[in-house]
């Protein structure tokens, strides 16, 4: 096979997006050292619309123009924080690639240094995640929760400000930031259970160009595309664009995956919860079944009231 000698990567223009796209080209270029890569920032509807909530959006709204460019030609491949990918993909469009998760689990940061479980009775934090809001207030009712826009340095800003005693982020961004040092603490997913596809890198193209899946499944990290490739399936099977709050996390152990997920009225005092053990054989049945059992033990009921 004829080496690739130039590629172009589409990314979003935020520091983290690009940090994200930098750490996959790095990947990349140990194992094709002979292969040009360059990166072509991209605009977004996300990142254009700096006024409306975000629980107003779509699960693609930071995705579909970068899309768009992969289908037109514009760019070859893109580098997507798999949580952003909505669970279905556009014909012609095929993810080639999950490189090694990232720590996939929520952190806050906050004025008082103070983990979750420490926080004072009041505390205001920043969030636009209904899924982080429903399990957080169904652990700490007594605490506070207000929207919050803005890349994730923006956000990080916010903590003692604005009316913000804190906010809460996924660790993942944080970490390829070079920010760990200022997480106050972590929430583990027994308290919070992580967004599908959190802290793990998506590299979508298109589904013809056979050459270039090639190249990029060089960098695939089988336990962390296992994993992900579990949670989408889930996702996909609730609905996919679910507009409750549901969860999904998986983790490979040899050759067993165990998948816990979850769905939840906004307030988090209807929550339903279910875990499994399955094979790392067909990870798309587990997060199938997962739904199922879920929908089984009541979320059909929460969603339908939504």
């Amino acid at each position: 096979m004829t080496a690739i000698k130039r590629v172009v990567v589409g990314s979003r223009s935020s520091p983290l997006a690009l940090a994200q796209t930098e750490e996959v080209i790095g990947r990349l270029n140990a194992v094709h050292p002979d292969t040009q890569f360059e990166i072509v920032p991209l605009s977004t509807r996300g990142d254009r619309n700096k006024t409306d909530p975000l629980l107003s959006m779509d699960r693609g709204m930071f995705v579909k123009d970068i899309e768009a460019a992969l289908l037109s030609g514009e760019i070859d491949f893109a580098v997507h924080s798999a949580k952003d990918l909505p669970a279905g993909l556009p014909l012609g469009l095929i993810i080639a690639a999950f490189t090694e998760r990232q720590d996939a689990r929520d952190v806050i940061v906050n004025r008082w240094g103070a983990s979750f479980e420490d926080l004072p009775s009041g505390a205001t934090l920043g969030t636009s995640s209904p899924r982080r809001v429903a399990q957080l207030k169904a652990r700490r009712p007594d605490l506070e929760f207000l929207p919050v826009r803005g890349n994730v340095g923006t956000r990080m800003e916010k903590s003692g400000t604005d009316g913000y005693d804190g906010v809460v982020l996924a660790a993942a961004g944080i970490i390829r930031l070079g920010r760990a040092s200022e997480i106050s603490g972590y929430l583990s997913p027994e308290i919070c259970i992580p967004d599908v596809g959190q802290g793990a890198l998506a590299i979508e193209t298109r589904s013809g160009d056979e050459a270039l899946m090639i190249l990029l499944k060089a960098i695939e990290h089988t336990p962390s595309s296992q994993a992900v490739r579990a949670e989408r399936a889930f996702l996909q099977a609730m609905g996919g664009g679910c507009t409750v709050p549901v969860a999904a996390f998986a983790i490979i152990d040899g050759d067993s995956l165990k998948i816990s997920a979850m769905a939840s009225s906004p307030d988090g005092t209807d929550m339903i919860q279910t875990e499994g053990t399955f094979e790392t054989s067909n990870p798309e049945r587990a997060g199938e079944v997962l739904a199922a059992q879920l929908m089984e033990r009541g979320a059909k009921e929460i969603i339908e009231k939504k």
